[in-house]
C-alpha cells in the first residue's frame, strides 16, 4: 500500500498600516487597484474589474473590457473582515480546485494579512510545479496588496 501524497500548503504573511476592515474592504472590493492585471489575470490589461461575490457560494471573477467574465474562484467561507476561503479554479481547468484562506488579524496599529493556499495532493497532474508557481507568485501579490494600502 502507497504512502498518500502530501504536498505543504504555501503559507504567506504581510503586515499593512490599516484597520482589519479596510484590508479586507481593499483585498476584496477595491483589487483591481492593486492586483497585477497585465501578468496575473485571463484577460491581462483588458480586465476592468475584479468582483468578489460576497457571499458563500458567491463568484471571484474578473471583467474585461469586452463584456467576457474571467472565474477564478468560488467562495466557501465569507467572514469579512477576518477570514475569506476561496475553491480556486482560474477558469474551471482542474479537476479539483485547490484552496486559498486569507485571514485578516490585528498586529499593533495594523493587520497581518495571512494567506494559506493548500489541496495540492488532490490534483491529478504537475502539482508540485503549480505548487512552487503560487509560492513565488503569492510573494509577490502580497507584496503589491502591501504597497498599495501601505505605500512608501
Amino acid at each position: 500500500m502507497s504512502e498518500p501524497l502530501v504536498i505543504e500548503a504555501v503559507r504567506k504573511t504581510v503586515t499593512v498600516d490599516c484597520t482589519v476592515e479596510e484590508a479586507f474592504r481593499v483585498f476584496t472590493a477595491d483589487a483591481r487597484s492593486w492586483w497585477p492585471v497585465a501578468t496575473h489575470s485571463i484577460h491581462g490589461e483588458g480586465v476592468t474589474e475584479i468582483v468578489f461575490e460576497e457571499r458563500e457560494g458567491g463568484e471571484v471573477y474578473e471583467l474585461a473590457a469586452n463584456g467576457e467574465k474571467g472565474h477564478w474562484a468560488t467562495v466557501v467561507g465569507w467572514e469579512p473582515p477576518s477570514r475569506l476561503v476561496l475553491a480556486w479554479n482560474i477558469l474551471g481547468l482542474e479537476l479539483v480546485a485547490t484552496e486559498v484562506e486569507i485571514r485578516f488579524l490585528p498586529e499593533g496599529a495594523g493587520t497581518r494579512v495571512e494567506l494559506e493556499h493548500r489541496g495540492w495532493e488532490e490534483l491529478p497532474e504537475e502539482a508540485a510545479c503549480k505548487r512552487s508557481n503560487y509560492d513565488t507568485g503569492w510573494d509577490h501579490i502580497l507584496g503589491l496588496l502591501a504597497g498599495r494600502i501601505s505605500p512608501q
